[in-house]
């Protein structure tokens, strides 16, 4: 395949922990390996990329740092509980704070031309709202233009309310402006307006998985040692029936949950006490590393989710699975407490199997480029 000018727009992006930040650092990384010339336009970052960029042949422009002030956090309990509502209010009417950026993002991309290829990254969904902006009016910035979407917006199923009618048009707008739609599970088709569907292609998520380093020599315990590594949707996808059930056994036990929402399990801290061990988030594939040295891992489908589909594989099962350890699936709606006991007792025959065979990035990145193209024979 010819070398191509490929423009990356995405919000997230290294160092950042997230499934939009590895969707978009691991593609620029593959497609600079490949030869093409990569240029990533990212939100501004006070980080020194300059080990990064030693190690991918990527140019890296960010946008203008916002200039509108977000809601700040308060430490009175009062305060913070409005600073929540103010920041959930904003967000749900008005897509603040992450609408203030599209004019920075404009400006950056009226700057850009003659790229082969553009992929645009959401969330947050007011980047595609800003490269449509500029991209149909007047000033196309590449030939072809795909449109990523890690979830759906206006038909979106894990939020507790639905988004206001008037952010249909923004949504329709880049849909009727970009070339093609891009998702990882077959199933998010259905979640977008019928008259795009035709634009739709499934691209699963990938990675590199010659860096995966498993520990070769892992050490038994006399006690189970599990991990999840997550975010918590409470109510869609939480572990309150999973710690429930914990918090009544008298055996021995370490559950390591790495978050960012440490506050959501203080109600188990008193009765788990050194059964529960809360950690900060790390890379990527230190915490592979990690995960392969325990038991088993922890995984939990939301209430929505479809048991019996396993094409649909989210980011963490795809680290899960390169781990090499069984992997405990667990519902949101009921828990099977002898599936958790089987698993306490090293009983793994009930395990979620994952496969992995489509995610390897290679792949992932030449379906990018066959669209690229136009050529959709290994996309349908």
């Amino acid at each position: 395949m010819s070398e191509k000018s490929i423009l990356l727009v995405t919000s997230a992006f290294y160092p950042e922990i997230s499934p939009r930040s590895f969707r978009a650092t691991e593609l620029a990384r593959e497609f600079s390996r490949a030869g093409h010339k990569v240029v990533v336009l990212s939100r501004y970052r006070d980080f020194d990329y300059k080990i990064f960029l030693g190690e991918c042949s990527v140019s890296l422009k960010m946008w203008k740092k916002s200039r509108y002030p977000v809601v700040p956090n308060f430490k009175s309990p009062v305060l913070s509980l409005i600073g929540r509502l103010l920041t959930r209010v904003l967000s749900l009417l008005f897509e603040y704070p992450d609408i203030a950026e599209t004019p920075a993002i404009k400006e950056s991309l009226k700057t850009m031309s003659g790229f082969d290829l553009m992929i645009s990254f959401a969330v947050p969904f007011p980047v595609h709202w800003a490269v449509a902006g500029v991209q149909s009016g007047g000033h196309p910035v590449a030939n072809v233009w795909i449109a990523d979407c890690g979830d759906p917006y206006m038909f979106a199923r894990l939020d507790n309310y639905r988004k206001p009618f008037y952010f249909k048009f923004a949504e329709k707008h880049f849909c009727r402006s970009c070339d093609f739609i891009t998702v990882p599970f077959m199933e998010m088709r259905d979640q977008f307006y019928p008259e795009f569907k035709s634009k739709i292609r499934v691209i699963p998520q990938g990675f590199n998985f010659d860096e995966v380093n498993l520990c070769k020599d892992r050490e038994v315990t006399d006690k189970p040692v599990f991990i999840f590594a997550g975010s918590i949707i409470p109510g869609k996808r939480d572990l309150k029936l999973f710690l429930d059930f914990l918090c009544t056994l008298p055996r021995d036990f370490l559950f390591i949950v790495y978050t960012n929402q440490a506050s959501w399990f203080d109600p188990y801290k008193s009765c788990l006490g050194k059964k529960l061990e809360i950690r900060e988030y790390i890379d990527r594939l230190s915490l592979i590393t990690i995960m392969s040295t325990v038991d088993f891992l922890v995984n939990v489908d939301t209430v929505l989710d479809n048991q019996s589909n396993r094409e649909a594989v989210p980011s963490k099962l795809i680290d899960y699975a390169l781990s090499g350890r069984p992997i405990l699936n667990l519902s949101s709606a009921v828990l099977d407490e002898s599936l958790v006991l089987d698993f306490l007792n090293q009983d793994y025959s009930r395990q979620r199997f994952v496969d992995i065979s489509r995610h390897n990035i290679r792949d992932v990145a030449a379906r990018f480029l066959s669209l690229a193209d136009k050529n959709e024979s290994s996309i349908n």
